[in-house]
């Protein structure tokens, strides 16, 4: 995918959460997309996707409609959605999980990539999500690339949008990418970008589409550098510990 700029588009905020601090009982159904936030600040720095998930007794006016669609990236719209039908039980947990995922440090751009994100409170979360449905989670390991990128100063930010949004909606149609984050570029026009995909054989699948390849086309007119890492993430039974490290021909 292409790393897009992050231009704000609407603010809409609906509904109010902090799934990170509710006691959890039974399973956690979904609101639907429409009725939370498009705005890229609020899904990108505040993990508004979280507000997705209904928690106990905090229900909505609004929330009567039910959806199987996941908001799990900074596009809150119909073509960007993650289905959760076409996933397990723990791919189902950890998208949902993953809706709270966001930078805890300003220079996530440059700064080490575990540290640029709140992965303790990702996987508490998704301890507590297994517990409430009743699912004793078992050891798995995912997919992560990250793409480390420094545009050129003057370039068509709506074109490099464009792609992106193409991009990934092309991911999203593969059924297997779980979250696709994007930040906001620093003053020395750096960004980041991460994905977290159900396997790597999901990754090149989403990854290998007519739009992938747009994107890729127009590297050298829009990045001065892109560094592109694939790491794995592996969650130990009861989600008890966690750790991100590279991705090795071992892990094939």
């Amino acid at each position: 995918m292409a790393l897009a700029a992050g231009n704000v588009v609407q603010t809409e905020t609906t509904l109010t959460a902090n799934p990170a601090k509710v006691t959890l009982t039974g399973a956690i159904p979904l609101v639907h997309h429409s009725v939370v936030t498009r705005e890229y600040e609020l899904l990108k720095f505040h993990a508004a996707a979280a507000l997705q998930l209904q928690f106990g007794h905090q229900r909505h006016e609004k929330a009567a409609r039910s959806d199987n669609r996941l908001i799990a990236s900074p596009y809150n719209d119909e073509l960007h959605l993650l289905d959760l039908r076409r996933l397990d039980t723990p791919n189902q947990l950890l998208a949902k999980a993953l809706t709270i995922l966001k930078p805890i440090r300003e220079d996530y751009a440059t700064a080490p990539y575990i540290e640029s994100f709140n992965w303790q409170a990702v996987i508490d979360f998704l301890r507590d999500l297994a517990a409430a449905e009743g699912y004793k989670w078992k050891k798995q390991k995912f997919y992560v690339v990250t793409f480390r990128s420094k545009l050129y100063p003057d370039i068509d930010l709506q074109r490099l949008h464009d792609l992106d949004v193409h991009s990934h909606q092309e991911a999203v149609a593969s059924g297997g990418l779980l979250k696709y984050w994007f930040g906001t570029k620093n003053q020395s026009h750096q960004n980041l970008a991460t994905c977290l995909w159900r396997s790597r054989e999901d990754a090149r699948a989403g990854g290998s589409g007519p739009r992938h390849k747009d994107a890729r086309a127009a590297t050298r007119e829009l990045y001065e550098t892109i560094i592109f890492t694939a790491l794995k993430l592996v969650i130990d039974d009861d989600a008890s510990s966690w750790q991100i490290s590279d991705w090795t021909n071992e892990d094939v």
